[in-house]
């Protein structure tokens, strides 16, 4: 479509060496492309009004995501990346947009408007638990994570979120990532010292535990991204807290498989 030819006319590919792994890498993408990827008028006026506090062009941008790209958008609820992700890697590439059961039920009318009647066929939605994610080895160029790292974490039995084994979640999305592969974590912050203790009461997440975390599972931490980052957030209330939602403090790094 018209609509969406500044999102998909692009240099081609090139090959290039990324922590000592062969893959193919791909050419530097110009900003306008995330820009028009979040400009597209088939997109909804909630969604634009929430790109005031995500920022999802320059997150994008950071992380690298590129045209052609496999992209598993972890946790994404309703798919609000997961419909920029698709805009900016385009027909050739593909955006798998993956929940369990107790999200996919949490965001059953965000799936519902964004999908019904509307065509977003580089899309593939599943609906996995995490203990058999069946994302198989070394399929996917990039994998993201947005304010869902936290539910690794998270126990609500009574709504059905049983307990998680973070660790094998890790593990099957290194093992699921290509060689050099990106991880994009985007999460509410937490108190420093806290852990992964603000998880269950605060839906937040103490920065340096998702470090640590995360590189002990075969990644390492690239750079981070201080757009998000809100100091008069005390990291004290709930994020669903009226007086800061929207306008917490959150952390954005971006991991290499190794």
């Amino acid at each position: 479509m018209l609509r969406r030819s500044l999102v998909w006319a692009l240099p081609a590919l090139v090959a290039t060496t990324l922590f000592g792994a062969s893959l193919a890498a791909y050419a530097a993408t110009p900003a306008a492309v995330f820009t028009a990827a979040v400009n597209d008028p088939a997109r909804s006026a909630k969604d634009r009004e929430r790109d005031a506090r995500e920022k999802p062009a320059e997150v994008l941008a950071f992380a690298g995501i590129q045209p052609g790209m496999t992209v598993l958008d972890f946790f994404g609820g309703g798919g609000y990346y997961s419909e920029l992700i698709a805009n900016v890697v385009g027909p050739q590439g593909k955006v798998l947009l993956v929940n369990n059961a107790p999200y996919t039920a949490f965001a059953k009318d965000d799936l519902k408007t964004r999908f019904e009647g509307r065509s977003l066929p580089n899309i593939e939605r599943m609906t996995v638990e995490s203990c058999d994610l069946r994302m198989g080895k070394n399929k996917l160029d990039a994998a993201v994570i947005v304010m869902s790292y936290h539910d690794l974490y998270y126990v609500d039995e009574k709504d059905g979120w049983a307990p998680i084994d973070g660790g094998k979640v890790l593990d099957q999305l290194h093992a699921a990532l290509k060689p050099g592969g990106m991880f994009l974590i985007v999460d509410h912050a937490a108190k420093d010292g806290t852990g992964n203790k603000a998880a269950q009461d605060l839906h937040r997440i103490e920065e340096v535990f998702a470090k640590r975390d995360i590189e002990s599972h075969g990644f390492r931490l690239e750079k981070s991204y201080d757009g998000l980052r809100n100091t008069a957030d005390d990291r004290s209330k709930l994020v669903f807290d009226p007086s800061i939602r929207g306008k917490t403090d959150r952390f954005v790094h971006v991991y290499r498989k190794i």
